[in-house]
């Protein structure tokens, strides 16, 4: 279910370095497992959150840790979902329900437009 590579993502950084602050690009990687209704309900209220306060300057990739287990490995993933804030820095993880929008906007530092 990995749907961009490696590349993708240094593209995703190169374009982020030609916006302002205010533009920041979020490069962000999903991690779940399976299609799980937990699972689907992280999708669905992470691509909800994107949509609503980063239209247009996110990317935003789904890994399922049982396809693709050496890339949870890599990112040293424990449990699922996890969300991680590749870009602007700093990196951040969450971890669990990813349903409470103002938890998830706390933690990956959007600031209401």
């Amino acid at each position: 279910m990995a749907k961009k590579t490696h590349r993708s993502v240094t593209e995703a950084f190169e374009r982020s370095l030609e916006h302002g602050p205010n533009d920041e690009r979020y490069v962000l990687r999903l991690y779940v497992t399976g299609m799980t209704p937990r699972s689907i309900e992280a999708i669905t209220a992470i691509k909800a959150i994107c949509e609503e306060y980063l239209e247009g300057r996110y990317d935003l990739e789904v890994i399922d840790i049982y396809e693709h287990p050496s890339l949870a490995k890599d990112e040293q993933i424990i449990a699922a979902p996890t969300l991680v804030k590749k870009l602007p820095a700093p990196l951040r993880r969450l971890i669990g329900n990813l349903s409470m929008q103002e938890r998830v906007l706390l933690g990956l530092d959007i600031r209401r437009r």
